[in-house]
């Protein structure tokens, strides 16, 4: 019996197959989260987390959005819970390590960088999430465009980084340019509220009004929480937990 001669895949073939495999993985990364381990918030998201190997944006609310305190704080507990090293581009050297090691980030994880600009900042927050070794990157920017978003949003899919732009502005009327479109998964706002009410004198843990401004294939809400804790992990009030006064989770409509 004569038996028929093995065929061989072409190069084309091979090619594609590979550009399969590629966009497979990738849509595997993008699907892989980090949840925050508050039902409410994670309950919005989908997949029922953060999106790893993707771009998230985070600002201050208020006048916050120039010190960007909380929301660097946000972006901080979020990286506190990931593995391995921290990129953290800067162009203005008022990081405060030791409030965010309070929020889970050890001083030791984190890798600084003191770029002259915004195109600096994004420039190497690009070569960050596309070195894939890395838990987190974060860059703090001012104004990003829809290309240089796309740019990031591609990096993190290709090494499944966690990517997040954390926008901040030299003057508040500067804020406006947060409300135009980017390619980021995600956009956040922090705002700080009045903190835990202690029944001696003292200040009990910080609270946020968290807005999750935009998300992707969900909707938008906003959430009272207290500020990250020693393990980078958010917390619904107690006070609030029965549900009588509580506001988390208020849906706000739906976001592209």
């Amino acid at each position: 019996m004569q038996l028929e001669p093995k065929v061989r895949p072409t190069p084309a073939i091979d090619d594609l197959r590979a550009q399969i495999r590629r966009i497979e993985g990738s849509r595997r990364r993008a699907k892989a989260v980090l949840p925050f381990g508050v039902p409410e918030v994670d309950a919005r998201l989908p997949d029922g987390g953060l999106a790893r190997g993707a771009l998230h944006e985070v600002a201050g609310g208020g006048n916050a959005a120039v010190d960007g305190a909380a929301a660097a704080l946000f972006a901080a507990g979020v990286a506190a819970r990931t593995k391995g090293k921290v990129l953290w581009c800067i162009t203005r050297p008022d990081l405060f390590a030791p409030a965010l090691a309070q929020a889970g980030l050890a001083p030791d994880r984190v890798i600084y960088v003191e770029a002259g600009d915004d195109q600096a900042v994004l420039a190497c927050l690009e070569e960050g999430l596309r070195h894939g070794g890395l838990g987190t990157a974060v860059g703090e920017v001012g104004r990003m465009s829809m290309t240089a978003s796309r740019r990031l949003q591609l990096a993190a899919e290709g090494t499944g980084t966690i990517g997040i732009a954390l926008r901040r502005w030299r003057r508040q009327t500067q804020a406006a340019d947060f409300g135009q479109p980017t390619a980021a998964v995600t956009r956040w706002r922090v705002s700080v509220m009045p903190s835990e009410p202690l029944p001696v004198p003292g200040v009990g843990r910080h609270r946020w009004l968290v807005e999750l401004i935009r998300c992707r294939a969900g909707d938008s809400a906003d959430f009272t929480l207290e500020a990250c804790d020693a393990s980078g992990r958010l917390a619904l009030p107690a006070d609030m937990a029965d549900g009588s006064h509580q506001k988390a989770g208020r849906r706000r409509g739906a976001s592209a």
